[in-house]
């Protein structure tokens, strides 16, 4: 019986070997189903197998089935909480969701056990960076200048970090890096423009976009750049005319398209704005501006039942907007759900007390996602 259990054993051993084998090659030449089968073999044979999990995670994230990703990785920590790479890719899941807050905690674990991570400290950084966090994004990120102080898009997080938390050495050091990296480029006039972008200077922004579209017209992003200061001086034909230039070079960018939905509806063409807004989340679900435009038009239509699941959406995905429970009061109280509508009105006024509406800033053009740095560093 021994001899038995051991022969069968030896078998299982060999058709898990070759079954995870199998997955490895599968997912090296992108066959995502492939893999994803092989991988699932394995668990049927061991469902400990942490490697599975983590390549099943690995596969959910390439298809962008976030939730998926998510279940499989946490699967992976809870067998080895002491591999960081698990904590990295989770770190990923909600980073490529927008979610920065909820990035911080398995980025930070990263970064404690694996100091030299260049790419957890580059994606903590950013996190820090987009939840305002900016002596902590010079903390994290200044130790990385050896390896990344080439790059206009870390220079240029960093000198803005760097200004905004008072440390105005670093701020010239990178400022000055930042000249010598990028010379006259078309790349070096687009981040010195975002830099007066994020200090509201449009004017100066624009011209410096124009010097950069100027070098190289097809620059991905300088024009979604330019249709932001645009539409900020109410320039609505050229703003959307400069989203368009860009979607034309990146057409898979979702940015571009919920910009344009919120051109379409200041320029009252709702059923352009809620065309482009589908758009938009058709490439990117996880867009809470584009969900928050649709919930508007369609309340201006009438249309209160299809405006409510929008702001669901658009709530699940920021839960911290103010606007979003202000608007879903203002709907429930036209269902003459009245009391219901007050608790959201009650909602949105403490919420608008405790912190700022970063939805609100980004529907009104205030402030924007920054599609450049949202994208995972290379």
């Amino acid at each position: 019986m021994i001899l038995l259990l051991a022969t069968w054993a030896g078998a299982a051993t060999a058709d898990l070997k070759e079954s995870f084998e199998q997955g490895e090659r599968a997912l090296a030449r992108g066959d995502l189903a492939a893999a994803e089968a092989s991988f699932r073999q394995v668990l049927a044979m061991n469902p400990n197998d942490v490697g599975a999990h983590v390549n099943l995670g690995v596969i959910a994230m390439r298809r962008k089935h976030w939730q998926s990703a998510l279940t499989e990785l946490r699967a992976a920590e809870k067998l080895a909480p002491q591999v960081p790479g698990i904590r990295l890719n989770i770190g990923l899941v909600y980073f490529r969701q927008y979610d920065f807050k909820a990035a911080i905690h398995p980025l930070e674990t990263v970064v404690r056990d694996t100091p030299d991570s260049v790419q957890a400290r580059h994606v903590l950084g950013l996190c820090y960076f987009f939840t305002d966090r900016q002596a902590e994004v010079v903390k994290v990120l200044e130790p990385i200048w050896p390896q990344e102080s080439e790059k206009l898009d870390y220079l240029y997080v960093l000198a803005l970090a760097a200004e905004k938390s008072g440390n105005s050495d670093l701020q010239q050091r990178a400022l000055k890096q930042m000249l010598e990296v990028g010379k006259d480029s078309a790349e070096l006039h687009m981040f010195v423009g975002k830099g007066y972008l994020q200090e509201l200077d449009d004017d100066r922004a624009i011209a410096e976009l124009e010097r950069a579209a100027a070098i190289n017209p097809k620059l991905p992003f300088v024009h979604y750049y330019l249709g932001v200061a645009c539409r900020r001086q109410h320039d609505l034909a050229r703003a959307k005319a400069e989203f368009l230039k860009d979607a034309a070079i990146e057409p898979d960018v979702a940015f571009n398209y919920d910009q344009l939905g919120a051109v379409c509806s200041d320029l009252q063409a709702g059923t352009d704005a809620e065309r482009y807004f589908h758009e938009a989340l058709r490439r990117d679900s996880h867009l809470a501006s584009s969900q928050f435009g649709l919930a508007k038009i369609y309340r201006e239509e009438g249309k209160l039942t299809e405006a409510l699941a929008a702001l669901d959406a658009a709530g699940k995905l920021d839960p911290a907007s103010a606007s979003v429970h202000y608007v879903k009061g203002q709907i429930l109280v036209r269902l003459g759900r009245r009391a219901e509508g007050r608790t959201e009105f009650d909602t949105a006024a403490r919420m608008r007390k405790e912190e700022t509406d970063r939805l609100e800033r980004e529907v009104s053009g205030q402030s924007f996602l920054d599609p450049q740095l949202t994208s995972e560093p290379k």
